[in-house]
């Protein structure tokens, strides 16, 4: 049992909240509880498990920084401080935590230790130890060449050879003395040292007495490496530090919603603790769940034989045999799923650990491998239960099961793999739900409504809306519109961002509602965290998608919406409940691997039994991975080799010799001036006028009016920059530490050596008098209506004016800009001529704020 924690209980009615000591527990009731708090917040009691501390708070946002749009304290409490080691919540978020699996710390025993006791040191090696390699250079040269160059074993020999000829009148040689020397070097590296290992498979079953197809005598080996060991691997890599929750939890909002972020918040990983915790001792263990996913990809066009595929037991065989594969791969991690297995965390300290088979990523060819389902028919839906229930050919003919098919699954405890079964973002909503049918459908709704010639003719107009779309960071261009052969999903999601307001205009109010109705329901799904509201808003985007999506079938494009990647998205929002936000889940993350993983290795092999090779690529990989994780971690890595080397010579100056290379700071360009640009502003003395008039009465609460006869003149020099960059927090783009986001606005005559690019009209900077100001100057755009477009979703803008139709222009400073808006032009139902991009923003009287740009736009627009 886990050793007993002294905790105490908030009494006040509905707190619950949990203190390690009473100064903590006196502290929280005067500042929370002195006066009536305004909200009544209906909080589940946090149970008093075996052993329970409350862990270190995940919270997207820190404690003690509150977010006042989303969050007033009723009570004033901005001055209270807990005391260190105790559990109170100070941000947006109130955290549950579950009472038993509470992740305590141990030794390799298993016997729980002072949870305050420092960890034992990872290693024993010195900071300055290399091994196997000699020093820095050896080690960054090697991780250079294979991984980084991947440059092959004759070109090594070259490049050493050439170095060679160079360091012998010095007496000196290079890091290695071939290749041979780099990969036996690599493969001395003590860590990431998990062996591949391998099995055979073979079909058992009845055989025709003659005609025996080849697959039935054939042998499948399967090389795979111990799941158990890359977990531990993996859980020790400091290299994840802050990543891992110890215990699963639930986040509420101040209002008492629940929120769903990382997948331990989702409702899955609380019921396995559940079930884990009915054996006492796990109490105190941490849960691991592994997240499982397999994506199939060729490497050739002779890999990718079909000559079996019409073979119905062939196809049985290949379905059991992919089963029986996963099956025996994680036979090492069973043991482990009902009891704890002492395993070292990243944090240097040991924990009881119990796992268990988690959510699996896959595409839905897939997942029909893995459900044992027919084509076209649903993987989830109450496999298990009618598998049962019914008999092989009911099974067959009425729900499209494959009733004699095992999953891996069965032999697994606390594992179901039809709810396993992972949301795919990628392949059910991007590519499958928006190119592969709405985007077809809009082509065969104009040929069946306008004809073969008509329906051309608007397709041509709809690609060059396309491309006349204004550049926008990390959008990207089309500049024949959506015609070329080869589609990514990366090619997909650029075309979401752009295609509602192409189509507008040319399709009927119900097609674009379909596609509003849907992309509401993409970026939404997409977001970095969900909370009970968001699944409202979600479930309402899927209702009026399904309501509207009716044109298609009324006007003859589609006969059926039983369309299995269309009906996933009704499973979304369970899934959210059970696994967090699907961000985390998507086939993306695996099919980015197909290219690092399997293809990249192929192309380094001679193509003849290149699996062994690919696997050996594959080690070396993650043995110099590994050693450069350690390296970093020892602080071996910081600065270059050649600063280190430098610093070395500052260090010793005797060894330095008399004309010792230097590292120069790279020079600054040249600056523009006002004088290089024309503006068309002639107003611009006056305008910078009244910026300084404006920056020095900022904190004026009733400043002077402005009187250009009287504002002070700048005479002064004006320095013209091309872009400036805006850093903001969206965590559900791609982002950097902490989510936040950098993106450069741009304000440049020419783009890459091309035509302008004027997200901005200028941005420029001056000095007045002690004062520096960076500036942009601005052209102003008017709502046309407060709320948003009720067809495309989007807010409709139109370039503002003075009162005698002059553009209103003006110049902010440069800390007013929060980020840049992408404008889509409104193109009506006329036809366009071909446009160049950076004029779109001066040929139309409205613009669409287009909030499918990115995430955040979506999110703040």
């Amino acid at each position: 049992m886990a050793p007993a924690v002294t905790r105490l209980v908030c009494r006040f009615p509905n707190c619950n909240r949990v203190f390690k000591n009473k100064s903590g527990l006196t502290q929280h009731t005067h500042a929370r509880h002195s006066t009536p708090q305004i909200q009544n917040l209906n909080r589940t009691a946090l149970l008093a498990g075996p052993g329970f501390i409350p862990p270190r708070s995940r919270s997207p946002t820190p404690a003690g920084v509150i977010n006042e749009n989303f969050y007033q304290d009723p009570v004033g409490d901005q001055d209270f401080v807990p005391e260190e080691g105790t559990w109170v919540d100070m941000g947006r978020l109130f955290h549950t935590f579950h009472p038993h699996l509470t992740g305590l710390k141990c030794d390799a025993n298993g016997a729980f230790i002072d949870q305050d006791a420092p960890p034992p040191p990872h290693t024993d090696a010195l900071p300055t130890d290399w091994t196997p390699y000699d020093n820095r250079a050896e080690f960054e040269m090697a991780e250079f060449l294979f991984t980084r160059n991947q440059m092959s074993a004759k070109q090594i020999d070259t490049l050493l050879d050439l170095w060679a000829a160079t360091l012998i009148k010095h007496n000196d040689a290079p890091p290695f003395a071939n290749h041979r020397d780099m990969y036996a070097t690599i493969d001395a590296t003590p860590l990431g040292d998990t062996p591949w290992k391998s099995f055979t498979l073979c079909y058992n079953g009845a055989k025709p007495e003659q005609d025996i197809p080849p697959w039935m005598d054939g042998q499948y080996d399967v090389w795979y490496r111990d799941p158990l060991e890359m977990t531990r691997s993996i859980l020790a890599n400091c290299a994840f530090d802050g990543g891992i929750e110890y215990s699963p939890y639930r986040d509420y909002t101040t209002e008492d919603k629940q929120y769903w972020k990382n997948f331990m918040s989702g409702d899955w990983a609380w019921k396995q603790a559940d079930d884990i915790a009915r054996n006492e001792e796990n109490c105190g263990s941490t849960f691991v769940p592994l997240i499982i996913g397999s994506d199939k990809t060729v490497v050739s066009v002779a890999t990718a034989t079909k000559e079996h595929n019409d073979d119905i037991k062939y196809r049985n065989f290949r379905q059991q045999l992919f089963q029986r594969s996963l099956a025996k791969i994680f036979e090492s991690v069973k043991p482990f799923m009902e009891n704890f297995d002492v395993t070292r965390f990243l944090d240097g300290h040991y924990r009881r650990t119990v796992y268990g088979l988690g959510p699996y990523i896959a595409d839905y060819p897939e997942q029909i491998l893995l459900s044992g389902v027919v084509q076209n028919w649903c993987p989830r839906s109450h496999t298990e239960l009618l598998i049962k229930q019914l008999t092989y050919k009911q099974a067959w003919d009425e729900y499209g099961i494959i009733a004699d098919l095992v999953p891996f699954t069965n032999d697994f405890p606390r594992a179901d793999v039809h709810e396993l079964l992972s949301p795919d973002i990628l392949h059910q909503i991007i590519k499958g739900t928006f190119k592969d049918h709405l985007v077809d459908w809009v082509g065969e709704y104009l040929l069946i409504t306008h004809g073969t010639c008509r329906a051309a003719e608007i397709m041509d107009d709809i690609d060059r809306r396309i491309a006349a779309v204004a550049p926008f960071a990390g959008l990207r261009r089309f500049p024949d519109g959506r015609g070329f052969w080869q589609w990514t999903g990366d090619d997909s999601k650029a075309l979401m961002k752009v295609y509602l307001a192409a189509i507008e205009g040319h399709v009927p109010q119900d097609v674009v509602r379909t596609f509003s109705a849907f992309l509401e329901f993409c970026y939404t799904v997409r977001r970095e965290a969900l909370t009970e509201d968001d699944l409202v808003k979600l479930q309402d985007a899927l209702d009026r998608f399904h309501q509207y999506r009716g044109i298609f079938k009324t006007t003859g494009v589609v006969s059926t919406f039983s369309l299995p990647r269309q009906h996933s998205l009704c499973h979304y929002i369970l899934l959210i409940r059970l696994f967090g936000a699907p961000n985390g889940l998507c086939s993306s993350i695996t099919e980015s691997k197909h290219i690092k993983a399997v293809k990249e290795p192929w192309r380094r092999s001679s193509r003849f039994d290149a699996l062994g090779q690919m696997l050996l690529t594959n080690q070396h990989l993650d043995k110099l991975a590994a050693a450069h994780v350690d390296f970093e971690a020892c602080g071996m890595l910081h600065g270059s080799c050649l600063s280190n080397a430098l610093g070395e010579l500052q260090r010793f100056p005797c060894w330095a010799c008399i004309n010792s290379p230097y590292v120069n700071r790279f020079a600054p360009g040249p600056f523009l001036t006002m004088n290089s640009l024309e503006l068309d502003l002639p107003r611009l003395p006056f305008m910078i006028q009244e910026f300084i008039h404006n920056q020095h009465y900022s904190k004026d609460p009733n400043p002077p009016e402005f009187d250009p006869a009287t504002a002070q003149v700048f005479l002064g020099n004006l320095t013209i920059f091309n872009s400036a960059a805006a850093s903001f927090h969206a965590p559900s783009d791609l982002s950097g530490t902490g989510g936040m986001r950098r993106e450069h606005i741009q304000a440049t005559p020419s783009w890459r050596v091309g035509e302008l690019r004027h997200d901005f009209l200028c941005f420029f900077s001056f000095n007045y008098r002690i004062s520096y100001y960076p500036c942009a100057i601005v052209h102003w755009y008017s709502y046309v209506r407060k709320e948003h477009d009720p067809d495309t979703g989007m807010y409709v803008v139109t370039p503002a004016t003075t009162g005698d139709d002059v553009p209103d222009v003006s110049i902010i400073h440069i800390n007013c800009i929060f980020r840049a808006a992408h404008l889509i032009p409104v193109y009506g139902p006329d036809f366009i001529p071909k446009i160049s991009p950076h004029n779109s923003y001066d040929m139309f009287d409205s613009y669409y704020v287009n909030r499918y740009a990115d995430h955040h736009a979506f999110e703040i627009a």
